[in-house]
């Protein structure tokens, strides 16, 4: 199938939305590979990457009850590598498993990292010993060093499951969050100190937990909140404070089952900027809400399924449109149901996919909005227990489905930012974005920045990014505050820009090193002193320009903004 798509050529066009949407998608499964290691039964997360940076994403996983070695050959570190075009080849590496992952560059090196919480820490070696860990790639996904010093030392004794990171306070590194394992570790944030060593910055414990954790900002304050699938016992929303801290934020959301709030997932489908909440209710529905305001939710649900037997959610703009769909998955019976709603950013929807999947008794992963075949669609991967038994399940098994459409030209599509949204200079944020390749080309990405407006004047973000859908952008810390903030995405023939302005905090002097609020002698003597400074990994103390550098560059900064007083 082909469908047609606006191609933007050269580079004074700003192409504000660089596809159309279309009424219905079809998904074919492209799983070849995904069945090695067999896996067991249980519960398990999945993440899309590019762990090895060769522009294609790959699955990750910790695995099922099944690893390590539990009457499977799971074990570890489960990097399952694509080609872009359905074929999976699985490398694993450690002596641990049954838990959660998170994928991201906690050291700023440039290199993919794992974070994970796990029921079996069984290693006997610090590569595996902890039920929270992080470790550092070496650019390849086949080699990891443990970075988890402080971490699961407060209270998480029985098991940590679903993960993720973010940038809790702002300064330009990822930190790490996670979830219980069913009963009773809670919720727990930690500081990342940027030298392999971790602090508690919040912790909620007890309770049960359908093991999903998730940061997002929910309020668009430009600080990360978060979602976890806890249960009736606490709340599943907490907004952050910038410095760590969390304040429970559930309000008026439905009360949550004793057992956990089932696919929990956290997206804009209101076009806001700001994350809304979806999750299946306790009849088996979909439910999406919108934050309002402090204890103030929304019901987005409209003409969702109210009842079913949906396990899972996903908030993802499938088709395009500019609004976030809900794509959920029903283990069924006598078939599995993949189904995706469009939204219309109103709180409509309409069903445009439909795939009847094979028959499952359970559904154990799910992920969705991730384009790994580079046809510029989303794609979705699950892990279903399948071969079931009446008196012993079944097994589980993951699937990729493939968006089938074929591309006639190279286009992209700004998926995050693409406005409303609020970050803070000095963070770490992810931009993601839709690449249609449809040569298999495989060109580079260019990532350009405008605080003016959609028309520029550009600044460089990053050059050479393989076009794998997502870039970890270190914001520099002496951007002035804008409202009207832009990107623009270059590949090859093809541009795009972010269709509606984003905001970014900053600073009233770009020139102020030292935190006093002006530019002047001081702020000279700290660069003088960091001349020369070339550190990617820790940062220079004279940086002005975010290239972790201290030079001419910074120099002509802090001289150009010589007496600034706010």
């Amino acid at each position: 199938m082909q469908r047609s798509t606006a191609v933007c050529v050269g580079l004074a066009v700003a192409c504000l939305v660089c596809s159309p949407a279309y009424a219905q998608l079809d998904y074919v499964d492209r799983s070849w590979g995904l069945q090695t290691p067999q896996m067991e039964g249980g519960k398990t997360e999945l993440e899309f990457g590019d762990v090895d940076g060769d522009g294609h994403v790959d699955i990750v996983s910790i695995g099922d009850h099944g690893s390590p070695y539990v009457n499977t050959q799971e074990h570890g570190v489960m990097v399952w590598f694509g080609d872009g075009t359905g074929n999976w080849s699985v490398y694993q590496n450690g002596n641990f498993g049954y838990g959660g992952i998170a994928l991201g560059d906690v050291n700023n090196d440039g290199l993919m990292d794992v974070g994970y919480g796990m029921h079996h820490d069984y290693s006997g070696v610090d590569f595996g010993d902890q039920l929270l860990e992080v470790a550092l790639g070496d650019g390849t996904g086949q080699n990891w060093t443990p970075w988890d010093d402080g971490l699961a030392t407060n209270g998480e004794t029985w098991g940590m499951f679903g993960t993720d990171f973010a940038d809790i306070d702002n300064d330009g590194d990822l930190d790490l969050g996670s979830t219980s394992f069913g009963c009773c570790n809670g919720v727990h944030v930690y500081r990342n100190n940027g030298d392999g060593t971790w602090t508690q910055t919040f912790g909620s414990s007890g309770g049960n937990s359908a093991s999903i954790f998730a940061f997002g900002d929910i309020n668009g304050d430009g600080f990360a909140d978060c979602a976890s699938a806890r249960g009736s016992d606490n709340d599943t929303t907490y907004l952050g404070n910038g410095n760590g801290g969390f304040t429970p934020a559930d309000g008026n959301l439905p009360l949550p089952p004793w057992g956990g709030r089932r696919g929990v997932s956290l997206g804009d489908v209101n076009d806001d900027g700001r994350d809304d909440l979806a999750f299946v209710t306790d009849s088996g529905g979909i439910a999406v809400w919108s934050w309002v305001s402090l204890g103030t939710w929304q019901n987005l649900s409209g003409n969702l399924p109210a009842a079913g037997g949906f396990y899972h959610t996903q908030i993802a703009d499938m088709n395009l449109d500019g609004h976030g769909d809900v794509v959920a998955f029903d283990p069924g019976d006598p078939n599995g149901l993949l189904v995706v709603y469009a939204g219309d950013g109103s709180g409509n929807w309409q069903q445009v996919a439909s795939v009847a999947t094979p028959q499952s008794c359970d559904c154990a992963a799910f992920r969705a909005g991730v384009d790994a075949d580079h046809n510029g669609y989303p794609d979705i991967v699950y892990v279903a227990e399948e071969d079931c038994d009446p008196w012993v399940g079944g097994t589980n098994r993951p699937r990729f489905y493939a968006e089938s459409s074929t591309p006639a030209t190279m286009w992209i599509h700004p998926a995050s930012p693409r406005g409303g949204e609020t970050f803070y200079a000095g963070s770490v944020q992810f931009i993601d974005w839709h690449a249609a390749d449809p040569l298999g080309q495989q060109p580079l990405m260019t990532i350009e920045l405008s605080k003016r407006g959609p028309d520029g004047p550009w600044t460089t973000v990053a050059t050479d990014v393989p076009n794998n859908g997502r870039f970890q952008w270190r914001i520099p810390p002496n951007l002035l505050t804008s409202a009207n903030c832009h990107l623009r995405y270059r590949l090859a023939e093809a541009v795009a820009v972010t269709p509606a302005p984003f905001t970014i905090i900053g600073v009233d002097c770009p020139g102020d090193l030292d935190g006093d609020g002006d530019t002047d002698q001081s702020d000279l003597g700290i660069l003088l002193s960091d001349w020369g400074c070339d550190d990617p990994v820790n940062g220079c103390a004279g940086d002005l320009n975010g290239d972790d550098k201290t030079d001419q560059a910074d120099l002509g900064i802090l001289l150009s903004d010589w007496g600034c007083v706010p």
